[in-house]
């Protein structure tokens, strides 16, 4: 007894979302090891148990570019078959935005082992003391993420977007530290200016996180929750800042124009008025 060539065209279809969702995984599961890499080495840096831990980072790099390549190809392949449904939908955009989000995590590790080798080059430089609770708290927002993405948990990804203000409050202490030690000891200057870019590295990776945490939300619960928005906002009203301004059979050519600055320099007050720090 053979199949309808229906059944066979979703069964087909089946396994190629579920070879994008290992692709994904896969990728994720490499992009975690690097960051370990990295974050091992940057806590530990006279260890000589570290000492090979950069270059190794530097390798998987390649390896981490040719993924994305590979599953933005295979999430093309799946667009052009135009029939899907919601929850595949969700999953083809939720990847393609996560890829980018995992190889910008692959590049950072990168720029942590630069500033591994540069501080095992400057004599007496020694990691502030929060570094390694900073690198730990990244570390489980990273695991989370995987975690949520495996399991399609989005109860552990919402567990991250709550850790992002953790890591920042490190950063901040951090920063004071080394800029009261560099103005006590000229020394220590170049070794802390070493430290503050691998605090910049660390929060920005624990920012890419929360972007993987926003996308896995969206996919399994179809909502987006990004710059804050609450798990009820409703996705299909239209903006307020949209609203007034899409109508041109209402506001004709000049009137048009007017609207929309006019509405754009209402946002951008609010905006700037409600943003502190710099988003992912």
């Amino acid at each position: 007894m053979t199949s309808s060539p229906t059944a066979a065209s979703a069964l087909t279809s089946a396994v190629m979302y579920e070879t994008l969702l290992n692709y994904l995984v896969s990728m994720a599961r490499t992009v975690e090891g690097a960051m370990n890499r990295a974050l091992d080495a940057i806590v530990s840096l006279e260890s000589a148990r570290t000492t090979a831990l950069p270059s190794e980072v530097f390798l998987i790099e390649p390896r981490v570019n040719e993924m994305e390549i590979v599953i933005d190809e295979h999430a093309i392949r799946l667009l052009r078959q135009g029939s899907f449904t919601d929850d595949e939908l969700r999953l083809i955009v939720a990847t393609l935005k996560i890829t980018n989000d995992l190889e910008r995590i692959g590049d950072i590790a990168v720029n942590l082992a630069e500033r591994v080798i540069s501080l095992r080059e400057m004599a007496g430089a020694q990691a502030p003391e929060e570094l390694a609770p900073m690198a730990s708290a990244v570390r489980a927002m990273v695991s989370k993420s995987l975690g949520a993405l495996i399991f399609r948990n989005a109860d552990l990804a919402t567990q991250v977007l709550e850790s992002d203000d953790l890591v920042d409050q490190y950063r901040d202490r951090i920063f004071e530290q080394l800029l009261q030690r560099m103005t006590q000891d000229t020394q220590v200057v170049n070794p802390g200016l070493q430290f503050i870019l691998a605090t910049r590295h660390l929060e920005r990776i624990a920012d890419h996180a929360t972007n993987i945490a926003e996308d896995i939300i969206f996919w399994v619960r179809g909502v987006d929750v990004r710059h804050g928005r609450g798990l009820a906002a409703n996705p299909e009203a239209t903006p307020d800042v949209f609203r007034n301004i899409t109508d041109e059979s209402v506001l004709p050519g000049d009137a048009v124009a007017e609207g929309v600055t006019n509405s754009s320099h209402g946002l951008h007050s609010g905006v700037i008025a409600g943003c502190e720090t710099e988003h992912a």
